[in-house]
């Protein structure tokens, strides 16, 4: 299993969202979050002064899926949230060891 974290663009989640749905992803949780990458925030003016935004605002969306989706879903995801601009966003993924679902306690790839 792997966990796969999306930062994108907070416009560019509801495109992310239905490629994952068709893909048949069932579960995902979305926080928002704010942070900077290469750009360093940016300037915008406000009444007439200008002022440094140091963190920009992004959503993450978290999934866990089966190893061999992975690709898949990577390039979907890339399709859907790419703006060719930057500050697009960024793909993580890692492993996941275990699952379990409390309310049955299923494990592994059954807890998914």
């Amino acid at each position: 299993m792997r966990k796969i974290e999306i930062i994108t663009r907070p416009f560019k989640l509801d495109e992310v969202k239905q490629r994952l749905t068709k893909l048949g992803i069932q579960g995902m949780t979305v926080t928002e979050v704010k942070g900077f990458g290469r750009q360093r925030g940016h300037k915008e003016i406000y009444r007439g002064a200008e002022y440094q935004v140091d963190f920009v605002a992004k959503v993450k969306i978290e999934i866990v899926v089966d190893d061999g989706l992975v690709e898949e879903i990577v390039s979907t995801v890339q399709e859907g949230a790419r703006t060719g601009k930057v500050g697009d966003g960024k793909i993580f993924i890692s492993p996941v060891d275990n699952a379990v679902r409390i309310r049955t306690g299923e494990s592994g790839a059954e807890a998914l």
